[in-house]
């Protein structure tokens, strides 16, 4: 079959496609002069007078062409508009793909052919194309002499006119390659999904070994175009997209360069581009500049270990993952937004400040440094495992565990004894400080003997709630990319069923063909009687200690990463502000405080429970926890507090008299309303009641006792009060525009008072940052107010006179309605006081701005049935929201269900239940599922 010789041409009109980023380059490349199509902003640029201060070099992979770059083209040409460094953009179509010159070939690819392009003809052609384009601009390169761009423009990338690498599938590694060898030229590199070393050990993808199964390579990537369509199915494109991507290869005779593409993949060392690859390889491991990897991890062709890889390669590379995006991930218009407040980031503007991101191989910003400072103490504050330490011949109960049976109890000795032999035994096994462990067991005893033996060693403990789900847990532990597993039988049967990544340590010994099976290598058990090491790595307070997934009740659950100060400052927060001190006894009923007990040399008790199901924490089991651990301290959630209140009639008289003696109840997760508050009062007579306010990223935050919550119940303030800011925590607020965006300018104090705004908070406690995600932590550390570390929350509300917070749902559920935004929160709180309605969600339906309010109603505990709610209740709720606020309520629905987060069971998804109402009030079935 032959294919004809064509020059280069301009692409035809196409969406999201400006005609004037089109240009024709002729290049001499190393076997003779070709003709490029390049997509390059500089004349667009230059007819709004801004000159180039900055050059991005990008280049695409297979199938795609320069048209995968349209976005940040035009998010590119936007910051320059807006005021921002001037990047001009330069995307060469490879030879034989997209609109660039067609070679001449006498038969179809094949992978030891003559007719193939090889890896180091593409890194040659993009240096032959991108060269004189560079030397266009002043300041930007010298013109090309003959001599590598290294040689010659050697000092020409500079701070006043960066440099910048970019590239996606083989596009990534081949830009990645032609940076390194360009070093002195380069200021910086970012990759999309990309490859550089195919292990030995691990199969080539599904997807490539069927198209480069003998015959199967030029059937479908050029005779037909298979290859071509499906790797448009990997992202969520429009038809017109596809067929504007498809447009180059509209038939066989244009096609050659993806089946000569494919063909180049080298799949064992004995193929033409292996020695190259490893060579590219080589030289990607020794860039020092910084980095960026942008990820997507349902990608069924470059898989995790890719990215394992490639950070291991660039250690220093910055990393964001798009946890729903797959192979065209480019696809996702917010990577475009990534990229620019990345570069923005590394490169500000002249005479604009740095925002507030992290800087290049940082993924968040610390909170702490080796010396921590509590907010109200000189001296610094305690290590994570220094109690533990300190107590090691105490004959004490520290901890006791009812999820044993029965239960199990040990004292300060033994658990400092086990845990320093777990650690030593850790270490001999190959964990090395830094190294990512996903713990797979429920809380308690062996959790506990786990990270703090883990502490010790300067691991870093990953926890994923079960609450997930196997699909959620798995998205976690992926994005963690642990090292080592510990876990009980169920975690590791997950593993194995979904393919998590670590070696397996299981808490108990297994036999030899469970071990087998699960791939465990050692056992808790076992490791506990290592002898001690006559001394252990002692971990900073910068170093990650923890990595904690949210409940993914807003989107996929992100990793929060807390070093060993965040944590210090934590527990000397319960110390300061609750009076929890060496000797308490805590019965936690809330996972993550369970863990802290020994850390603030507190008795711990875990009641007996189902981590995943709060419901299930009754009276009685509660009573007898207390009893076990001597507890005048008691955490839950409150959820579990409810089925507590609602069993308290099943208690014999020695658990009521337990109970009696509790001094504190904190209850966390979600605002406790104050029935729930004067229910719990019942349970434990004698106690203070506290709701403290917080979030995986803040665990304490704000604070409101039984008497608060009764004062601000009689104000006319909507929404749920929160209390106020605890000590050593500042506050401070985000206006909320029309539009249903948070301002970048924070108010404090009286400014902050009567607006609807994000809560954007500051204190020693909070996380230093979310792991894999460098764009949402630069996002929400974005603020520098008084040389302070802040985090916005995502929660809205209100701060009233008296400086109480009121909360009103999250950022992304405020409704913009013609007479301004609405924190539905507010709402719910209003409609929730009517007798005949159990609980509620406010909803906006329609265009942004033009939204109209719609409440939904759950259906469980109540006499309503799904549907229109009756016409009574209807009149009734929209007489009380109009007269209190002023708005209209469009329309009152009962839900079958009501989605919540597994973790509290309280948490609203009200996304979900917009989407479902939109469908009812379209004339959908009110029994689809929510």
């Amino acid at each position: 079959m032959r294919f004809p010789a064509r020059p280069a041409q301009a692409p035809p009109k196409l969406p999201e496609w400006d005609p004037a980023w089109s240009r024709i380059v002729k290049a001499a490349s190393e076997d003779g002069p070709h003709s490029f199509h390049v997509l390059d902003t500089l004349e667009v640029l230059r007819a709004e007078g801004l000159e180039p201060t900055g050059t991005i070099l990008a280049l695409h992979g297979n199938p795609t062409w320069s048209y995968l770059w349209r976005h940040l083209a035009q998010a590119t040409v936007d910051t320059a508009r807006s005021g921002g460094r001037v990047w001009r953009l330069i995307a060469p179509d490879q030879l034989d793909m997209g609109f660039s010159e067609r070679l001449g070939h006498e038969s179809l690819p094949t992978p030891h052919g003559a007719e193939v392009r090889r890896m180091s003809q593409r890194i040659d052609d993009f240096d032959a194309v991108v060269t004189p384009l560079l030397a266009e601009v002043a300041g930007s390169a010298v013109p090309h002499d003959g001599a590598t761009p290294a040689a010659s423009a050697a000092g020409a990338a500079s701070a006043d006119h960066p440099i910048v690498t970019i590239g996606h599938d083989w596009g990534g590694v081949l830009s990645l390659g032609w940076a390194a060898r360009n070093s002195e030229l380069v200021s910086a590199s970012i990759s999309l999904n990309t490859a550089v070393h195919q292990p030995e050990d691990a199969p080539i993808p599904a997807p490539l070994r069927a198209t480069l199964a003998g015959p199967m390579l030029p059937t479908a990537t050029v005779v037909t175009d298979g290859f071509l369509r499906v790797t448009m199915s990997l992202g969520d494109l429009d038809p017109a997209i596809k067929d504007a991507f498809r447009s180059p290869y509209e038939n066989a005779s244009r096609r050659h360069g993806i089946g000569g593409f494919v063909a180049d993949i080298p799949v064992d060392e004995n193929h033409p581009s292996h020695s190259e690859l490893q060579r590219v390889g080589a030289d990607i491991a020794a860039i020092e500049h910084p980095a960026l990897l942008v990820w997507g991890p349902k990608d069924p062709v470059f898989l995790e270990r890719y990215l394992r890889d490639l950070r291991q390669r660039l250690p220093q590379a910055d990393v964001h993952r798009f946890e729903l995006g797959s192979h065209l991930v480019s696809e996702d218009p917010d990577v475009a937004g990534v990229v620019t407040d990345w570069l923005e980031a590394q490169f500000p503007a002249a005479g604009t400040p740095a925002p507030g991101a992290p800087a290049a191989g940082a993924s968040a910003s610390t909170n702490a440094d080796a010396d921590v400072q509590s907010p109200d103490a000189a001296a610094p504050a305690r290590g994570v495992t220094a109690i533990l330490d300190a107590r090691h011949d105490d004959e004490t109960i520290a901890s006791v565990d009812f999820a044993q049976n029965p239960a199990q109890q040990i004292t300060w000795r033994h658990l400092w004894h086990v845990t320093t032999s777990i650690a030593g035994g850790l270490l001999e096994l190959g964990v090395r400080p830094g190294d990512r462990v996903s713990m797979l067991v429920p809380p308690g005893n062996n959790l506990t003997a786990a990270l703090y033996a883990c502490l010790k060693i300067g691991a870093v403990a990953v926890v994923a709630d079960a609450g997930l789900g196997p699909k959620g847990m798995t998205r976690a532990t992926t994005s963690a990319d642990p090292q080592w597993i510990i876990g009980e039988l169920p975690g590791l049967g997950l593993a194995r069923a979904f393919n998590w990544p670590g070696r397996r340590i299981s808490v108990s010994p297994l036999g030899s063909v469970q071990a087998k099976l699960f791939k465990v290598e050692t056992s808790l058990t076992a490791l506990s009687r290592t002898t001690h090491h006559a001394q252990l790595p002692t971990p900073a307070a910068t170093d990650d200690a923890a990595i904690l997934f949210t409940s993914g009740s807003t989107g996929p659950a992100k990793g929060v990463r807390y070093t060993h100060g965040d944590i210090s400052a934590l527990a000397a927060v319960l110390t300061r502000v609750f009076d929890v001190h060496e000797g308490t006894g805590l019965v936690a009923g809330f996972p993550p405080f369970a863990l802290l007990g020994p850390a603030i040399g507190a008795t711990s008790v875990t009641p007996d429970m189902s981590v995943t199901k709060p419901k299930t924490l009754t009276a009685s089991a509660i009573s007898d926890a207390i009893i076990a651990g001597h507890a005048t301290m008691v955490f839950a959630s409150p959820a579990a507090y409810k089925n507590v209140a609602a069993t308290a009639s099943d208690r014999d008289d020695e658990q009521k008299a337990a109970c009696a003696r509790v001094e504190l109840v904190l209850s966390a997760g979600a605002p406790v309303p104050l029935e729930l508050m004067d229910a719990i009062a019942e349970v434990f007579p004698n106690a203070s009641i506290h709701s403290p306010y917080g979030m995986t990223e803040g665990l304490l935050l704000t604070d409101i006792d039984h008497d608060g919550v009764t004062a601000a119940d009689a104000t006319p303030n909507l929404g749920v009060c929160v209390g106020r800011p605890i000590d050593g925590v500042e506050l401070a607020l985000a206006p909320i525009d029309d539009t249903g965006k948070s301002a970048d300018a924070l108010r404090q104090g009286d400014e902050a008072q009567g607006h609807l705004g994000e809560f954007v908070v500051s204190a020693a406690h909070i996380k230093s940052g979310y792991d894999n995600l460098w764009a949402t932590t630069a996002q929400s550390a974005r603020d520098d107010l008084d040389g302070r570390t802040w985090h916005r929350t995502n929660d809205i509300g209100h701060i009233d006179t008296e400086g109480r917070v009121w909360l009103e749902g999250r950022l992304q559920h405020v409704v913009t309605t013609p007479r301004g935004p609405v924190g539905p929160g507010g709402l719910e709180a209003l409609i929730d006081s009517d007798e005949q309605v159990s609980r509620s969600s406010i909803v906006g339906i329609g265009p942004s701005g033009t939204q109209s309010l719609v409440a939904v109603l759950d259906a469980e505990g109540t006499d309503l049935s799904p549907g229109l709610a009756p016409l009574d209740l209807t009149a009734r709720l929209r007489e009380l929201v109009d007269e209190v606020v002023g708005h209209d309520l469009t329309a009152v629905l009962v839900a079958p269900t009501f989605p919540t987060d597994i973790r509290h069971n309280s948490k609203i998804d009200r996304s979900r239940l917009a989407a479902w109402a939109d469908r009812v009030l379209a004339g959908g079935s009110v029994r689809s599922k929510v």
